[in-house]
C-alpha cells in the first residue's frame, strides 16, 4: 500500500545547509510537522528575522537560517526546517529593525531572543532563555476536570517549591511538581478541593537587585513554559510532562488546579532591563509606551504589557487556551488584573476587549476566571471590575474587614455582616460566587504573623524595610513577635481560629494560604518575595506541633461542605441577631453580631461573633422546625473542645442562651 505524504512534507530549498520550505503562519511557535519543525513568529516592525539553532548546551549556534522574504506573510515569518533532532535542539531568533527607542523600537540583531510561544525553555544555566520543542506525547488516560461549582470551592494558595522544599516535607523530590503529588493525601485530609499555584510560568530566579533572589516568580519570561526548576525531571527537559502529571493526579483526587498568571508585565523591565523576547521582537507592539518611547509602569515593575492591542490580546488568549486545553488546568487568577482593562496609553477602557474575549472564549468557557482587581498605579476595581457575568474577584474589602473586626476595631460590625453574606453591596447581581474571600495570601502576613506583629519586619529584604504594605490591620496580642508568654500564645491561637472560622462560615469562595492551618510564620516579613529558604518554605514539623489548629481547620472546612446554606442562598435565608434575639445592634460601638443561616431541614447554622474583650450572653432564637441547637465550634474553648466533627455536635445545654467568650466565635447547628 502506498502511503501518501502531505505535499508540504518536502523541502523546496536549502538555507544554511538545512532543507526548508515556506512554513505555515499558524500556529505561532515551534510545531512538529511531518519530517520537520514549523517555526512561526510575529514582528510588525522588523526588517529581517533569522532562526538561530543550537545543539543542546553548546555556546555557539550550529546554524542560522534567515527567513527569505517569500516566507513572510503579513507580519508573520514562517519556515519549516527538516531533519532536526528536536530532543537535542535549542533555538531562538535574531530580529533586525529600527533602533530608535524614542519611537519605541529597540531591535538588536546581536541578541538571540526567546520564542514567546515556546512550550519549554531550557530554564537553567547560562542559556536558560533558549527555547525548546516539546514532544506532546503525554498520556492523559481518562482525565476529567472535576468542574466543581464556584460556590463549592475551598481554594488553597501555595508555592510549588515552598510547599515541599523544606527537609521536613518527607517527599522524594522536594520542591517540585512531583513532590506536590506526594502531598495530595494531605490536601484531601485537610478538605480543600482547589489549589491555586503561584506563578509556574518560566521566570528568572536571580531577577532581584536587592537579594539576588526572585522566589515568587511574578516576572514571567516564558508564558507557555512550565518552570523547569519546579520539575524533578527539569534537567531532562520533562517539565511539561511532570506538570501534566501533577494536574492529572490532582484531578484524580477531586482537586481543581488554578494558575496564578501574570499578563500585566514581563521580566524585561524598563529601559534598563534585559532584552529577552518581546522587547527585541516588537517592543512598540507588546508594551505600553509613552509618546517619547518610555515605558508606562502601572505594574510597579518597570513595564506594562499592551494587553488590549489585538496582537497581544491574541497572545494572551492563545496562552490561556493552551494551558486549558493542553494542560487541563481549571482556571486562572490574574495578577493585577485591573491593568488588563487599560488601553495603550493607560486609559481605563469602558469595554476592555481582552476581558470580554476571555469571558466569552469558547475554550475557556468552563474555566474559572479570578481577578486581582487592582493595580500598582492606584486603580482599585473590587466590586466594579468588568465581569461579563464570568469573572470573580479577590475581595480585598473582605480581607480588610475581617482583619479589623478580629483585632477589635470599632465601627466594623455592620460591614462584617455584609461581607459574611457574600458582599451583596458589590456582587448582588452576580451572587456570592463572584467574591473570593480571604484573610491572608502570599502577599502580606501569614495568619500566624497577622496575630503576632503590629508592624512588618522586612529588613532582610535589603530595602530598608521600605517594601511591603504598611496597612496590615494586624495586632500582636500584647507582644511584638515570638514569645513564650502563655496568655499571649493562647490569645493568638484563638485569634487565628476566629479568622479561619469567619472565613469558612462566610458566603463566597474561601481561600486559605498554605500553612495557615498549621501556624506557618515568616517572622513578620510581609513581602517575602525574595527569600528562597526556611523563611518561606513550609515547615512540616508544624503539622505535629500545631495539630490542634490543623484539626480545627479541617473540621471547619468539613462543616462548610456539609452545609450548603453557608455557600450561597437568598438574602431572605439570613436573619440577624445581637445580644437580644432578632435585635442586631448596628451601632458603631457594637462588637457583637450573630447570623442565622437557614437553608431549611437540617441546614440551619447560627454564627455568633464577639470581638469585645469581655464575654457576653446572647439570647438565642428558637431553633426552627422543632429542632434543637447543637454546638459545632467555640473558639473560646480549649482544644479539642473548640470544634467537633460535623454531624457529631453535642446538644447545647441551654437552648435559650449562649455564652460567648471574649474575642471569640461560636457556631451552632440544628439537629
Amino acid at each position: 500500500m502506498t502511503i501518501l505524504e502531505p505535499i508540504d512534507a518536502y523541502p523546496t530549498q536549502r538555507i544554511a545547509g538545512y532543507p526548508v520550505r515556506a512554513g505555515r503562519s499558524l500556529p505561532f511557535g515551534a510545531t512538529r510537522v511531518p519530517g520537520g519543525v514549523n517555526f512561526s513568529v510575529f514582528s510588525n516592525h522588523a526588517t529581517s528575522v533569522t532562526l538561530v539553532l543550537y545543539r543542546e548546551g553548546e555556546p555557539e549556534p550550529m546554524a542560522e537560517l534567515p527567513f527569505p522574504e517569500s516566507f513572510r506573510v503579513g507580519s508573520v515569518y514562517a519556515m519549516t526546517v527538516f531533519g532536526l533532532d528536536v530532543e537535542r535542539l535549542e533555538y531562538g531568533y535574531r530580529v533586525d529593525g529600527p533602533r530608535r527607542p524614542w519611537q519605541g523600537h529597540r531591535f538588536d540583531p546581536d541578541t538571540v531572543l526567546s520564542d514567546p510561544y515556546a512550550r519549554m525553555l531550557t530554564g537553567h544555566g547560562p542559556y536558560r532563555h533558549r527555547s525548546r520543542v516539546t514532544l506532546d506525547d503525554f498520556d492523559w488516560e481518562d482525565d476529567r476536570p472535576p468542574r466543581l461549582p464556584h460556590e463549592d470551592l475551598v481554594i488553597y494558595e501555595l508555592h510549588v517549591r515552598g510547599f515541599t522544599r523544606h527537609p521536613s516535607s518527607g517527599v522524594s523530590a522536594p520542591g517540585t511538581y512531583a513532590g506536590l503529588v506526594e502531598k495530595i493525601p494531605y490536601l484531601r485530609e485537610l478538605g480543600v478541593n482547589c489549589v491555586e499555584l503561584m506563578p509556574v510560568f518560566e521566570f528568572d530566579e536571580t531577577d532581584n537587585v536587592f537579594t539576588g533572589v526572585n522566589y515568587w516568580g511574578y516576572s514571567p519570561i516564558g508564558f507557555f513554559a512550565p518552570k523547569a526548576s519546579y520539575a524533578a525531571t527539569g534537567r531532562d527537559h520533562m517539565q511539561v510532562d511532570e506538570f501534566k502529571h501533577l494536574v492529572k493526579e490532582l484531578h484524580r483526587a477531586g482537586i481543581e488546579v488554578l494558575l496564578d498568571v501574570v499578563f500585566n508585565h514581563t521580566a524585561e523591565g524598563d529601559e534598563r532591563g534585559p532584552t529577552i523576547s518581546f522587547k527585541g521582537l516588537d517592543n512598540a507592539t507588546y508594551y505600553m509606551l509613552t509618546a517619547d518611547g518610555h515605558y508606562y509602569n502601572f505594574s510597579g515593575t518597570g513595564n506594562t504589557l499592551n494587553c488590549n492591542h489585538p496582537v497581544v490580546r491574541g497572545f494572551v488568549l492563545d496562552c490561556l487556551r493552551y494551558w486549558a486545553a493542553e494542560c487541563h488546568v481549571d482556571g486562572f487568577r490574574f495578577d493585577l488584573a485591573a491593568i488588563l482593562g487599560r488601553g495603550a496609553d493607560g486609559e481605563l477602557l469602558h469595554n476592555p476587549p481582552l476581558l470580554e474575549s476571555l469571558a466569552y472564549d469558547p475554550i475557556l468557557r468552563d474555566r474559572k476566571l479570578i481577578a486581582e482587581a487592582w493595580d500598582a498605579a492606584g486603580l482599585y476595581q473590587v466590586g466594579s471590575f468588568p465581569h461579563y457575568s464570568r469573572w470573580s474577584e479577590w475581595n480585598g474589602r473582605y480581607r480588610d474587614t475581617v482583619r479589623r473586626y478580629v483585632k477589635g476595631d470599632l465601627g466594623v460590625t455592620g460591614e462584617l455582616a455584609t461581607r459574611m453574606v457574600g458582599s451583596p453591596d458589590m456582587y448582588s447581581r452576580r451572587g456570592a460566587a463572584a467574591t473570593v474571600n480571604f484573610v491572608t495570601s502570599h502577599d502580606g502576613f501569614t495568619l500566624r504573623d497577622l496575630v503576632s506583629y503590629d508592624h512588618k519586619h522586612n529588613e532582610a529584604n535589603g530595602e530598608g524595610n521600605g517594601d511591603g504594605d504598611d496597612a496590615n490591620n494586624s495586632w500582636n496580642c500584647g507582644h511584638e513577635g515570638e514569645t513564650d508568654d502563655p496568655a499571649v500564645l493562647a490569645l493568638r491561637a484563638r485569634q487565628q481560629r476566629n479568622a479561619l472560622l469567619l472565613l469558612l462560615a462566610s458566603r463566597g469562595v474561601p481561600m486559605l494560604l498554605a500553612g495557615d492551618e498549621i501556624g506557618r510564620t515568616q517572622l513578620g516579613n510581609n513581602n517575602a518575595y525574595c527569600h528562597d529558604g526556611p523563611l518561606t518554605w513550609l515547615d512540616w514539623g508544624l503539622r505535629e506541633r500545631n495539630a490542634d489548629l490543623f484539626r480545627f481547620t479541617r473540621r471547619a472546612i468539613a462543616f462548610r461542605r456539609a452545609h450548603p446554606v453557608l455557600r450561597g442562598g437568598s438574602p431572605g435565608s439570613v436573619h440577624w441577631h445581637g445580644v437580644r434575639a432578632w435585635s442586631p445592634d448596628w451601632a458603631a460601638h457594637s462588637r457583637v453580631v450573630a447570623a442565622l443561616f437557614d437553608g431549611g431541614g437540617n441546614d440551619c447554622v447560627y454564627v455568633a461573633a464577639n470581638s469585645h474583650w469581655e464575654s457576653h450572653t446572647l439570647e438565642l432564637p428558637a431553633a426552627p422546625r422543632g429542632q434543637t441547637w447543637h454546638l459545632f465550634a467555640d473558639t473560646a474553648a480549649a482544644p479539642p473542645m473548640d470544634a467537633f466533627e460535623p454531624g457529631s455536635e453535642p446538644p447545647l445545654a441551654n437552648q435559650s442562651q449562649l455564652s460567648i467568650g471574649p474575642r471569640s466565635i461560636a457556631i451552632l447547628v440544628t439537629h
